[in-house]
This record gives C-alpha cells, structure tokens and sequence, in this order.
C-alpha cells in the first residue's frame, strides 16, 4: 500500500530559490535569506551560507542543520534529504549546526517535528541545486542542460564531465527559482531514491566516539570563571533575604556570590556562587548560608496537586472544550451502561546526563556570546532580548546535546548564565549540580485524567474525557496556546496537554475536556518531557479500552480492531492518508509476532497499545504488545519482552528510526515502571540517582522491533514509542494476575493492592 507524498507545512521561506557563486571558491545553495545580524557576524570568516547548504571548490557540501543534535543523528536524516535530490558524493556531505538565523522561522527541535518539518523542503533545495548545476555546466562545457546526466556529484555528457566543486572553482552566474518553479519541481519516487530509505551510518558518530565532539559542558573561554547555584529550599517561589559567604571564603578558588535575581521569573532563588573551578565553586555553594522567604508554594505536595485535579475535573471549573463530536451527554444518558475509571501521573524528571550549562561572554560592545546546547534557540534569542539585549547582539553558539528530552526545550540556564556574567564582569560558564539540575527541572506535569464511555449494544458510543494537569506551553511559550472550541477567544488550551484523547477509533460521541492546575503551575512549573501529553492521555485511554473490552467479554484486539475501521474523519487525509486502518496494520503485526492470544502459563500476560503520537494532523501510528511476568505475592512486575511496529510513512534512515523507536519504548519503560520522583514541602526531594532510579542495564527486556513501510511522506519517530508502553504494560499485568493499576509508576506496592 503505497500513499501520496505530501508535506507536513509550507515551505519555510515564500522567497525564490536562489543559487549564487561566492568569490572565495563556494556556491551557496537555498532560500534566499542571507542570515542577518549576529548571526551574520559568526559566519563572517566563513564563506557566506545560505539557509540550506554550501558546496566548496574543494567538493565539500555543508549543510547547515537547524535542529539540535542530541543522540537522535537528525542532521544525517536531513542530509540524506537534500543529498538525494542534490545527486551528490555522500562522502562529501559536512554538517553545521546552525546557532539561530531568523530565515529559518521557528527554531525549535522537539514533537517529533524535525524531519517532518524540513523534508520536503530540503529534498527540493536539493532538486533545484542540481537543476541550477547541470544548467551551469552547459553553459561551461557548451551544449543545453538536456545533454547531461549527473551521478555522484559528478555532471557527465557528450564526453565531457565536471564535479561539483571543479565547477564551483569555475564561476558560475545566479540561476533564481520562484516559489512556483520551486512548488513545480519534480521529486523522486519512492522507487528512485538511493539515499534516503537507506542505514547510512550517522554522520555524528566518528566525532562523539573519537571525543572531537563538542558538547556544552566543553566549553573553555579564555579569563572564564565558574558558577554554580546553591540548592534552593524549594522548587519555585523562594526569595533571598540575606547571604553569609563566611564559610565560602575559606574554599580556595572561591571569589563571590551573585544573587541571580531574574526579571523573567525563569527561575527564583538561586544564589551563584563563584570561583575558579567548577569543583571549588560547588564547594562553595555548599558552603553559602542563607537565609530564604519560602515564598507561597512551600506547603504544596504532590497528595495536593493530585487533589487539585480532581476538584478541577469534579466541579468543571476554569475547562476548555478540546473535541466534540456527536453529542456526548446525550450519549451517556441514554447507554446501557456507564464506565468511568480515573488515571494519574506522577513526578518524572528529565535528569539529561550532561547537566544543564551555558557559557557567557559579554564583549566590551555589549554583545552576549552564548554557548550551549539548546532545543529551542527561538525563545533563547526572546528571553536574552527580554532581558534589554538588542537581537545584533545576541549571538547564539550550538553546541551538541547530552541528552535533551524535552529539558533543553527551556532557556532558564542561559538565562541564569547571562545574568551572571553580567553582574561578575567575566566570561562565565554556568553549571547546575546534578542536585540542582533535578530539584529546578520543569517536570512532566502531574496529571489526571477521568474517563467515562456509554456503552450500547456491546459497543462504545460514547466517550468523555476530562483532565486536568498543569500546562508547560501557558508557562513557557503562551504564544502555543490554541483557541478552544467553544466559541470564545478568551479561552484557550494547550494542545501539548491534551493531544492524544482525540484518538482514531470510530465512536460515535466523543468529547475531550481539559483544565489547568494553577496550584502545580506555580508550585512545581511543568515542562516538555519527551511524548508530553500524549504520555498520559495515551496510558488513560489504552488502559480504559481493555477495561471496556474485559467488561463486555471481548478480546481486547478485537475491540480495538473492529473501532479502527478508518471511517469519516478516521479514513486520515494528506500525510495521514490511509489513518485508522495503518494503526490497525501495526496492531496486527505486533499481536502476531508477539504470541498474543497464547496459553502463557500462571502469572504470565500480554497487553496491548495502539498510539498515535504526537499531533493528529502528522500522525505517527505505532503499537505495542508487552509480555510481563507477575510475582503475585509480592506484586513485583517483570517485562520479559517488547514487540514494536510503527509506521512513519517513509523511513529516511531505517537504523535510526528503530534506534528512535527502542529508546522512546525503554523510556517509556522507565516511566511506566522505575521512576518514582518526591514532591513534599514545595520541593523536588530527589538529588541523584539513587533515589530517582530510571531504567539500568539489568532492567532490560527482549525487544521485537518493526518498521512498516508505505512509501508515505516522513513523520516522527522520537516520542510515539515512549507513549505506547505504559499502557501496554498495565494490560499485560491484568492479563497476568487480574490487578488493573490507573497511575504511573506501577510498583509493586500498587499491584498488589489491586490483586
């Protein structure tokens, strides 16, 4: 089965394509938007790039990656993109991560957005590069366009040829596309391409492996000093009312503290301390006694949070109207039958192993040199210009990630660098502490979710969902925040809480319902942790169908099945053309290789999960079947194995996309099972990773990984496998021992309280 290729959004840029020779020796191919600014400023010593990529006298192409390297390898996936089109010398391809230029709109890597966003766009940056060659080296060599061939970066015809970058050497005039021409060009079928569909190897590894990569936390600026914050009393809202560096001053190292007090209200309560090493000036911050205002959050535990939802979803209060179709309180009227059951989240930190970090170097013009690892540049350059920086001179570096996962999508350490080199008058490399990184995380949102679904005729035709949590966009980036439906402008959701429940069974009734938790917002910020809203929605939903199909005596795939008949809206359209029926096709595939539906002995069960991650629109349909073993004496749950498929229309780099797929599920593993975060008195009472516990090596399960290809334009890999597990884990446990657990973590102690 094979659907249309069609891209996820516009192109990034309504100007016309423009190819230009550069008179040290590189043609500069893409939009054409030369970046401006202080990102003008840091390619001043480099040939002059454009948006996509450059091709040098030397044969070298560079392309120009706008997304944040953090293990996934995007800029290979991208390259490979532009390199199929553009008929070039893979062996030549260079990657450069862009720090931020305006030309390329939104600059953010997270949702799963990255190749989605830029496929198309790069495979015809690509096309017309070739085109505007070929037509180059007719003219240079004599003869039309229509003459030569290209192969391997290599323009061949009448028994003449030159590379690409001999003909770069050569000079060439301007060819310019409109936006039509560009609309107009003619791209490969999934049958023709060499490149993208193949396990290249990532570009990134020689570099992480050999230790030339450079991440933030590297970072070494001539006169720098180090800060580092002591460990505030609680997670938000503490001020300082007076510090007695006393003991500091007996540290070697040690030069003063800052009181970082922020405008922004990024973060609140952090008191730098600085020295000359990083070890001295955390010596130091220990070393700090003060004396905090706890502020108004210093009573708040996640026993309130949780109530806070609840009373939310009880009384109807302060909710926004996400999906309504049919009528759903006419439907639960009139059914047969009523089920409601009600799902909870816990606390999950991001805890990247490369802490948070950024280096800071205010020149003597006032311009703000920033170094760091970040997935979100476009709110960097907001928040550094919200805090009196004119854009010109903010200049942003990239530097790769050690782990992101949502994390970096927040810009409070750049914030809380910039701050501080301003006050100290140095270079400053900023580093939270491990303890400190995990007690001021923006963690995944505590969420609750209550469901109800009419049942008629041994069928669902009613469902209502209704959560509440807090909301990381309305901190964040209220800029995200959509119009509900209910007709008043004033009213406003974030999708990134609730996407998800509007999932692609066929029901005849649905409504979706959501609520921001004020008193999470302001106790414990929430932020973006990798599968967002649907990790929650996802496990409330999953969890709640196999309930239904055990209460109606029907086997759960069977229900699932028969609901995902791709009818009305569920047939999908543009890339998500074929819908309902392909997550019905990677259902199928894991329920037969996994031994669903077998005699698996006492104690033994397989459960189901069929996800959708991350947005509706750019559909991403995976499943999953989870084989666990139940101690039933003493609850404790083993995971013997995890059979994946997803379908995301075209993989570009299979390799990568499985890679993606796995550590999505064992990540999600993680959060279904091991990771237990401790909110009490207004704080985040884990420090380290003895108590915060995510997945270890020995925790592993076998792992049955498949990739359905339809030759359908590329979606996300990096969050569905995440979302998929803990759903698909809880219904293996009820299959295993009878034990239905609604929230997250499942431990022991809660299975064997439901047995």
């Amino acid at each position: 089965m094979t659907y249309q290729d069609k891209p996820a959004q516009p192109e990034l840029s309504r100007r016309g394509f423009l190819v230009a020779s550069a008179a040290t020796g590189a043609l500069s191919l893409g939009y054409g938007v030369m970046p401006t600014g202080a990102d003008a400023a840091s390619h001043a010593a480099s040939i002059s790039p454009s948006m996509f990529y450059d091709i040098h006298a030397d044969g070298r192409i560079v392309v120009h990656i706008p997304k944040a390297e953090m293990g996934q390898h995007v800029g290979t996936a991208l390259s490979q993109a532009l390199a199929e089109e553009l008929e070039c010398d893979w062996s030549k391809i260079e990657l450069a991560y862009v720090g931020f230029n305006p030309a390329f709109g939104l600059h953010i890597t997270g949702g799963s957005w990255s190749v989605n966003w830029t496929f198309d766009a790069l495979s015809r940056a690509g096309a017309a590069g070739r085109i505007a060659l070929v037509e180059a080296a007719a003219e240079k060599l004599g003869g039309t366009a229509a003459d030569y061939t290209v192969e391997n970066g290599v323009i061949s015809g009448g028994g003449k040829s030159v590379s690409y970058g001999d003909l770069v050497a050569m000079g060439i005039e301007p060819r310019a596309f409109s936006e039509d021409e560009m609309k107009a060009l003619s791209l490969k079928g999934a049958g023709d391409r060499k490149i993208v569909g193949q396990s290249i190897p990532a570009l990134d590894i020689p570099a992480k492996t050999n230790g030339t990569a450079k991440y933030g936390i590297d970072v070494q600026l001539d006169g720098m000093v180090y800060a580092t914050p002591a460990e505030p009393p609680v997670r938000y809202g503490a001020s300082v009312k007076s510090v007695d560096d006393s003991k500091a001053k007996m540290i070697k190292g040690y030069e003063r503290y800052v009181i970082v007090n922020d405008p922004l209200g990024t973060q609140t309560g952090l008191v730098m301390a600085i020295a000359d090493s990083y070890w001295n000036a955390k010596q130091a911050a220990e070393a700090l006694q003060i004396d905090y205002d706890l502020g108004p959050n210093a009573a708040v535990d996640l026993a309130a949070i949780h109530a806070e939802n609840a009373r939310l979803i009880e009384t109807g209060e302060a909710t926004r109207l996400f999906l309504n179709d049919g009528d759903a309180d006419a439907g639960l009227a009139a059914a047969d039958k009523v089920m409601e059951a009600v799902y909870e989240t816990g606390v999950n930190i991001h805890a990247p192993l490369e802490p948070m970090n950024c280096t800071v170097d205010i020149s003597a013009d006032g311009t703000y040199n920033i170094y760091a690892g970040n997935q979100f540049q476009t709110l960097v350059m907001g928040l550094v210009g919200a805090l009196g920086v004119a854009p010109e001179k903010i200049m942003f570096h990239q530097h790769m990630l050690g782990g992101g996962f949502g994390r970096r999508l927040d810009c409070d350490y750049v914030v809380m660098a910039c701050l501080t080199a301003k006050e100290v008058g140095k270079p400053v490399k900023m580093v939270y502490s491990r303890e400190v990184d995990m007690q001021v995380d923006f963690t995944r949102p505590a969420a609750t979710v209550a469901m109800k679904a009419g049942l008629k005729g041994g069928k669902i035709d009613t469902w209502h969902v209704s959560s509440a949590s807090a909301w990381a966009s309305a901190r964040q980036a209220p800029a995200f925040l959509a119009p509900d439906l209910s007709g008043d402008p004033e009213k406003k959701l974030d999708g990134f809480a609730v996407n998800g429940a509007d999932h692609w069974y066929t029901m005849p009734n649905q409504k979706v319902l959501l609520s921001m938790n004020a008193v999470a917002q302001g106790a414990m910020p929430p932020g973006h942790l990798r599968s967002v809203g649907p990790g929650w929605q996802f496990f409330a939903g999953e969890s709640f169908i196999d309930e239904i199909a055990h209460d109606l005596g029907v086997d759960p795939l069977e229900l699932r099945m028969s609901m995902l008949d791709g009818a009305g809206k569920n047939a999908g359209a543009g890339i998500t053309t074929g819908g309902a029926k392909r997550l019905a096709a990677v259902l199928k595939s894991v329920a037969d290789r996994s031994g669903y539906g077998s005699d698996l002995g006492e104690g033994r069960g397989i459960g189901l999960s069929a996800v959708t991650a991350q947005e509706r629109a750019s559909a991403s349909w995976t499943a999953c079947a989870a084989d666990v073993t139940v101690d039933k004496a003493t609850g404790a749950v083993k995971v013997n194995k995890l059979t994946l498929a997803m379908d995301v229309g075209t993989s570009v780099n299979p390799t990568g996309v499985k890679a993606q797929l796995t550590g999505g599920a064992l990540w999600g593993m993680s959060i279904a099972l091991l990771e237990d975060g401790t909110f009490e008195n207004g704080a985040i009472q884990d420090r380290n990773f003895d108590t915060y516990t995510p997945m270890r090596m020995s925790d592993l399960p076998e792992l049955d990984v498949e990739l359905l290809e339809v030759n359908g334009y590329p979606t996300g890999c990096g969050e569905p496998g995440t979302t998929a597990v803990a759903p698909a884990i809880a219904n293996a446990i009820f299959a295993a021992s009878g034990a239905r657990v609604r929230s997250l973590p499942i431990t022991p102690e809660k299975v064997k309280a439901a047995m």
